[in-house]
């Protein structure tokens, strides 16, 4: 060991702090802490000694009973935690190992009273061998305690350690026995009666007034041990066995914040108590058993009871109201409550007083100083103190009735204190009554933003917390987010501002009520921090009050929620509407209430020159508001005619009118002519809407204090809008429209038949307003204005509408027209003379287009062919210089590309050819010149359709035999298609009288159908068949199939008949589960069952379908006017591409692009394929044909062929969207808005 020791000797390894350290710790480890003389030994090391006072004489090197115990504490809770894994700061243990020591006389009471020892500071002790000198003087004690402090002791096994215990059951290390330890020793109260304690002639010698005051002292220490006492009580038999009841009483999710809601800051407030009563027992161990001063010692412990106090005294109400709730709905917690109410400590006082006894005992220092005070013999010093320590705790007192209005929140009869009420009479007559208006002025101030922050706070309380946790939900929970954005937005940031502010305002009342000199700089400062949110929230409210009216009013749940809401006890009989409401008036109050405070304040003020900068920030935000107010307005307005909007059944059109972009020009009132032309029948009055995308007439029915507005005609998309005529002169209306309209005066000013009105006076005078509606239901509308000025009007807004939508629609359109050619396919000129035809001249007349597919050749070649009635023309898309006719074919109305197999097909005039495409367009001199082959035997063939079914590519065509249609479905043959074409072996095939049979296709299946046959669709595993009957979807393996859509159904026996009266177009599928069925009138919703799967009924086309083409998601439907383009999903109308003569020569099918199809969600998230898949033609304007010397020019009309491109989404300013929206970079079409 000596090696040892030098050998650290000898190496610097610590240094002198650390040496020091080391020694100490090391010291310690040689201590056993469960032997009471090795306690000894380290304690008179340990306690710290000084000079003390007791009974007026002081004992140098001392110490009380606090000490001591705080020294063996220190240790003891290192002990507990090593040997019995206790972690506790129950000074219990070390009170009793300190009572060993003195019951062994090692250390004494220098009185020599027989007290025990008290964790306190009542009792001076000292050692018994101590001495004056340094602490390491030799000691003269040479015998020590003993015993043997059985809970500090170690197991003696030395195998055992914490990772494997010994075999005893009894081990510290395996039991892990838990200490019941006592609760910290009270100090012991004193004797009711002080003279008892004072020797019969001292108390002789002292007057009646000290004797008394004496008493009065004695009576009040007596007092603050029982307070104390209380005190405990509710520590140890509240507060310690809810932590630590098991189960628990209260969830332990929610035990902390109902501690710290009930019982607040009580552990501050004991301690303040206990520092109070040890100054005290000080006070009186120093002074004996005659007390010469305790005023400065209540002045000194008012400053810390004021840090204190008012915090728990105002908070106790909600203390109170939060132990009431508990109570009633926790019947565990009320088993707890009256279990502790039976223990002796209690005396059968309920845990509501315990927690009142904070705010009585403060209440009761004022009297009882000032009562000591008059007991108090002239010339002591201590009255000074005693009566600023009244003062003292009358400004406390006070401050704790301030706080319990500040905490109440205007709740309870606190919450309803004026200024006057917080200020003692004494006080208020001191101040002037200019000053007392103001200080009122800011109270009220002060007492609104109470009110304000607890009606944010509501609205999360009352409205939002349970919506979202209702169960069943009252708002269906796939819209309740999106309804509480609306409905409440940002309130949450307001209340956080607002929080703030009223934080700063009550540390400013706190400070120096009751006479505040200003609250201007915390409201400056508020307004220039609260801008942001407020231009958000208050542009969002009329949003926030139409989402409210409207579920109100479709949404029983909701409507009964807040009624329920409204009886509130925090309501106050106000609605929802009216909280949501509650930021706009209060920002406004603002304005108000300062400019009474800078009236009231005396000339020369701060706020004369403060609060009128603070009015204007708050001005100037209002004034900001406005726009986005307008805004919002025109949105819910435009919203609310969406919802009123009633349109005939089956007759709905899905104008889009809830999208970010929509907008609502002008409404007005226009008059229409009656139908019979019978004046007596009365003239009808339209409200017409004119929405930035339809024009829309309808008629007013109010009912129940709800105006409906009943669409009179089919709404009219301003793309096929246009002002006819808006310039004829009045005409003159009858007597019944002044009967339906005008009242008695307008009846009275009838003037006899035939007598011409003046425009401007005659009220008769109706002005003609014309507008033409180009699509299938349209026509020349004539509705009349009532004035000049109407007319013009509606003239002028009408032109801005058609101009804007075009602008927009230029802007955001789903398909661009790129050209394929312009000029190579021209057919006669409708002014060309007779007999001026192709096939009589030279002029390249080419024939009517029917049809063309785009294709790519194997050696990489981008090629289109387009067939029209002269034959096939093949040239490099987007350039029409290299169109060259490669078929000489009459007739020509169908082709199609296999490009896997390099095949060609051609159906001209009913006959169906095939050819390899190396014959047509070679990609080498050298390639060869294969024959074509003829697929069908006779000119029967009126379609054909390609595609691919179960991995089979196949060409399906129809032939006709009588009123069937018969199909054959023929499978490409690689091999033979890859062979070279052998030469004809009969005369006839040799002279081309006969087609040799097609090698290259072989039968694949057979079938017929008894009904006439319009096209052929290939689905995913079945084909679709479109006839008389609707579509027959089939399957090609047995040849099963199954009409759609289902008519057996008597509720959609109307629907059936309108089917069987239209044409079908097209099938294509809209989500996972579901197809839109396209007629040329007409589209409909089905399931995969063939059901109609939407209550809205139809969607009416525009124009009448020549031809419907798909790219995905959008369907094109073709009329002759103009190209409709709806969404798939939606059935929006998206674009509308006019023309002349447009028709579709290819829609798709036949090319090797994968359709892409719905996402998983059954919706189309993705932007459409940005490949052609749509090709058209329209005429275009007449051009000069022929050659010089032909006899003249001959004039023909220009094809124009076109392929539909789709667009890159551009991104237009959402015209009405409210300035605090994030803006949206998707393509409005997306969604179906146009």
């Amino acid at each position: 060991m000596e090696d040892a020791t030098n050998s650290y000797g000898d190496e610097d390894y610590y240094d002198d702090d650390e040496e020091y350290d080391s020694e100490e710790e090391s010291l310690d480890s040689f201590v056993n802490f469960s032997l009471l003389s090795n306690i000894a030994v380290w304690l008179r090391d340990q306690v710290p000694r000084g000079t003390h006072v007791k009974g007026s004489i002081p004992y140098p090197r001392a110490f009380t009973g606090r000490d001591i115990v705080s020294t063996l504490q220190s240790r003891i809770v290192s002990e507990l935690l090593l040997n019995q894994g206790i972690e506790t700061t129950n000074r219990a243990i070390a009170v009793q190992v300190a009572r060993s020591l003195q019951q062994q006389l090692f250390f004494y009471e220098v009185e020599w009273g027989g007290g025990v020892l008290q964790d306190g500071v009542e009792d001076v002790y000292m050692f018994l061998d101590d001495q004056e000198g340094p602490s390491d003087a030799p000691r003269d004690r040479e015998e020590l305690p003993t015993s043997v402090i059985t809970v500090l002791t170690r197991c003696y096994a030395p195998s055992c350690s914490d990772i494997s215990p010994c075999y005893s059951f009894a081990c510290p290390r395996r039991a892990r026995v838990r200490l019941i330890l006592t609760p910290n020793p009270v100090p012991v109260s004193l004797d009711e009666d002080w003279a008892t304690h004072v020797d019969p002639s001292v108390l002789a010698a002292l007057p009646e007034s000290e004797i008394s005051r004496q008493t009065i002292i004695h009576k009040l220490i007596t007092k603050e041990v029982q307070y104390l006492k209380d005190l405990d009580v509710i520590e140890s038999l509240f507060i310690r066995p809810l932590r630590n009841a098991v189960p628990p009483v209260i969830p332990y999710t929610e035990l902390d914040g109902f501690i710290d809601e009930v019982f607040g800051n009580f552990l501050e407030v004991r301690h303040a108590n206990h520092q109070l009563l040890e100054v005290l027992n000080i006070r009186q161990r120093e002074q004996s058993l005659v007390i010469q001063r305790v005023g400065d010692i209540f002045l000194e412990i008012a400053t810390e009871f004021r840090l204190v106090y008012p915090s728990y005294v105002g908070h106790l109400p909600l203390a109170e109201k939060r132990l009431k709730e508990e109570t009633e709905r926790n019947h565990e917690f009320r088993l707890f409550l009256e279990n502790a109410n039976r223990h002796p400590d209690t005396r059968r006082i309920e845990l509501k007083v315990f927690l009142n006894r904070p705010s009585e005992h403060v209440q009761k220092y004022e009297n009882a100083l000032e009562a000591i005070a008059k007991e108090t013999a002239e010339g002591n010093p201590d009255v000074d103190f005693l009566m600023e320590a009244v003062q003292a705790f009358k400004s406390l007192q006070a401050v704790c009735v301030l706080q319990t209005f500040q905490h109440a929140m205007c709740r309870g009869p606190t919450g309803k204190f004026e200024w006057h009420n917080l200020v003692p009479e004494d006080s208020r007559a001191e101040i002037s009554k200019a000053e007392q208006k103001r200080q009122s002025i800011i109270f009220e101030l002060i007492k609104g933003e109470m009110q304000y922050v607890r009606d944010l706070e509501n609205i999360d309380i009352m409205y939002v917390q349970p919506l979202r946790a209702a169960d069943p939900p009252i708002i269906p929970r796939d819209r309740l987010s999106a309804f509480i954005m609306d409905s409440y937005h940002n309130f949450g940031a307001l209340h956080l501002q607002h929080r703030r502010l009223l934080d700063r305002l009550h540390a400013i009342q706190r400070e120096e009520h009751p006479v505040i000199k200003s609250v201007t700089a915390a409201i400056f400062d508020a307004a220039l921090n609260w801008r942001e949110s407020y231009m958000e929230y208050i542009t969002n409210y009329p949003i926030a009050e139409y989402r409210i009216v409207d579920e109100m009013a479709t949404n029983s749940a909701f409507k009964e929620f807040v009624e329920q809401c409204t009886r509130h006890p925090d309501a106050n009989r106000l609605d929802m509407k009216n909280f949501v409401n509650r930021p706009i008036p209060r920002l406004a109050r603002y304005e108000l209430l300062l400019k009474g405070i800078m009236e009231a304040s005396t000339e020369g003020h701060e706020d004369h020159e403060s609060i009128p900068q603070v009015i204007e920030v708050i001005k100037s935000l209002l004034k900001e508001t406005e726009p986005g107010v307008t805004s919002a307005n025109q949105k819910v307005e435009l919203w609310r005619y969406n919802s009123n909007l009633v349109f005939k059944p089956g007759e709905v059109v899905d104008m889009d009118l809830l999208a970010e972009s929509r907008s609502l020009i002008y409404t007005g009132k226009l008059l229409r002519q009656p139908d019979t032309g019978f004046e007596w029948s009365g003239w009808s009055e339209l409200f017409v809407l004119l929405f930035d995308n339809y024009l829309v007439m309808t008629k007013l029915k109010e009912k129940d204090g709800i105006t409906k507005y009943h669409v009179n005609r089919r709404p009219i998309p301003l793309d096929l809008l246009t002002l006819a005529n808006f310039t004829d002169p009045p005409t003159q209306r009858g007597i019944g429209l002044l009967r339906g309209f005008g009242g008695g005066k307008d009846a009275a000013q009838v003037n006899t038949p035939g007598v011409n009105p003046e425009p401007v006076t005659d009220s008769r005078a109706v002005y003609p307003c014309t507008i033409l509606h180009t699509g299938r239901l349209g026509g020349l509308y004539t509705v009349y204005a009532e004035s000049t000025q109407a007319r013009s009007d509606w003239k002028e807004k009408l032109q801005e509408a058609i101009g804007l939508r075009k602008v927009v629609q230029e802007s955001n359109k789903v398909f661009e027209v790129e050209t394929l050619s312009s000029d190579t396919f021209v057919v006669p000129s409708m002014l060309s003379p007779p007999g001026n035809q192709s096939w009589n001249t030279e002029i390249a007349f080419t024939g009517k287009v029917t049809c063309s597919v785009p294709f790519t050749t194997a050696d990489g070649r981008a090629l289109v062919a387009v067939g029209c009635a002269e034959g096939v023309w093949i040239g490099y898309r987007h350039d029409s210089r290299s169109m060259r006719r490669v078929l000489h074919l009459k007739m020509v109305t169908q082709c199609a590309m296999l490009e896997d197999f390099g095949i060609f097909l051609v159906l001209a005039d009913k006959s169906l050819f095939a050819y390899h495409i190396e014959a047509l367009v070679p990609s080498s001199p050298n390639s060869a010149n294969t024959s074509p082959q003829k697929l069908n035997g006779s000119k029967d063939v009126h379609f054909f359709s390609v595609g691919s079914l179960g991995g089979r590519t196949l060409v399906i065509y129809m032939k006709k035999k009588g009123l069937d249609s018969v199909f054959r479905v023929l499978e490409p043959v690689v091999g033979k298609i890859n062979e070279r074409t052998k030469a004809p072996v009969s005369l006839s095939s040799r002279l081309g009288w006969r087609q040799p049979r097609s090698e290259w296709f072989r039968v694949y299946r057979d079938f017929f159908l008894p009904s006439e046959s319009y096209d052929l669709i290939f689905l995913k595993a079945r084909i679709a068949i479109l006839c008389t009957k609707g579509f027959e979807i089939m399957d090609l393996s047995d040849f099963k199939s199954v009409t759609i859509p289902q008519r057996d159904d008597p509720r959609h026996e109307k629907l059936a008949k309108r089917c069987e009266s239209c044409r079908p177009m097209g099938m294509f599928r809209s989500s996972e589960n579901e197809f839109l069925l396209c007629y040329d009138e007409f589209g409909l919703y089905v399931n995969r069952h063939g059901d109609p799967s939407r209550t809205k009924g139809t969607i009416e086309w525009e124009g009448t379908a020549e031809h419907v083409a798909w790219h995905p998601p959008y369907i094109l439907i073709f009329d002759s006017r103009f190209i409709e383009v709806r969404h798939v999903e939606t059935g929006r109308l998206c674009q509308i591409i006019p023309g002349h003569d447009l028709r579709c020569i290819w829609d798709g099918r036949g090319a090797s692009l994968p359709l892409p199809a719905p996402g998983p969600n059954g919706s189309w998230e993705e932007a459409p394929s940005q490949e052609a898949r749509v090709h058209g033609v329209m005429r275009a304007e007449d051009v000069p044909q022929g050659r010089p010397g032909s006899g003249g020019p001959a004039r023909g009309t220009g094809q124009h062929i076109f392929e539909l491109i789709p667009t890159v989404p551009l991104f237009l300013p959402e015209r009405l969207a409210s300035p605090t929206q994030h803006s949206s970079f998707l393509h409005p079409t997306l969604n179906g808005s146009p």
